[in-house]
């Protein structure tokens, strides 16, 4: 890794400096309001710009301005204020707001993606095979892309299970795959992703091939436990998820001992890694 350094989303505002907060619990990145209007505003007060576009959007019942959290980010005299943030979500919805030229190839391209989300429902290959042409891009091969497309489908199945057993909360999908990831790793998915060194990224694209079998273990036998005990609600599901489980901690353990090695490890497929100076977060190559 060299020492150039880049802003999260310096793609998007030309290399320009907005600061931006990784909440760990939440798991989301949080964007400066002001940076980001004064960018692409370039108002000589954003400020000021934000207060006026801000109260109009309150009155347009625009949620991204409901949404919106103050955080306390480094300011250029080093001393930490009080700021409008938003997550990724309520910066695009901002940035629709902004009657501005540096807005609008943001705005196409955002345009561009809906068409594709809408040409994608009425033909779901194109989506699939979007998916194959991201992960090669990435230096995945054919097999490894089968594998994870498939793992994929092995997931669905489970998610179906458990909603067959009264599971319907996206937090109680999140609490289940904790449970499962907790007994054969020990850790919680987050707590395994930062492990990693991984924010937004995707945990399984980024695990060795063993881990890989592990988490497919657990989940596959948590599937096959739920389907001969159904279980009903949290609760009871939550205890079939540690079996499930630990039928992958008792095989890890197992290998663990005949290779006299730990399975696993910090490694990732990154080509950056994150650094983080006092609040304002970056990535560095």
């Amino acid at each position: 890794m060299n020492n150039e350094k880049m802003y999260l989303i310096n793609k998007l505002f030309k290399n320009e400096t907005i600061r931006t907060v990784w909440d760990k619990e939440k798991e989301k990145y949080f964007i400066s309001v002001v940076d980001m209007v004064g960018v692409l505003s370039e108002s000589n007060n954003p400020r000021n710009y934000w207060k006026v576009l801000k109260h109009r959007l309150k009155q347009e019942g625009n949620e991204s301005v409901t949404n919106c959290n103050q955080l306390k980010l480094k300011a250029s005299d080093g001393k930490y204020y009080n700021t409008d943030v938003v997550d990724i979500e309520g910066m695009f919805r901002i940035i629709e707001s902004i009657p501005s030229k540096n807005a609008e190839p943001i705005k196409k391209w955002l345009a561009r993606l809906g068409k594709e989300r809408i040409d994608e429902t009425f033909d779901p290959s194109i989506a699939m095979q979007r998916s194959i042409d991201l992960y090669r891009a990435k230096g995945y091969d054919e097999k490894w892309i089968a594998k994870r497309i498939k793992g994929i489908q092995d997931r669905k199945e489970l998610t179906d299970v458990w909603k067959d057993g009264g599971i319907t909360k996206e937090s109680e999908y999140a609490i289940l795959t904790n449970e499962i990831y907790k007994e054969w790793s020990g850790m919680k998915a987050s707590e395994y992703k930062a492990f990693k060194g991984l924010r937004k990224e995707s945990l399984r694209d980024n695990m060795s091939d063993i881990e890989i079998a592990l988490a497919d273990l657990g989940e596959i036998a948590t599937k096959k436990l739920a389907q001969k005990h159904k279980p009903n609600g949290l609760d009871e599901n939550k205890e079939i998820a540690k079996m499930g489980g630990n039928t992958a901690k008792v095989a890890k353990d197992d290998l663990e001992k005949k290779l006299g090695e730990k399975i696993i490890t910090q490694e990732n497929k990154l080509n950056y890694k994150y650094i983080e100076e006092g609040k304002i977060l970056e990535m560095e190559k």
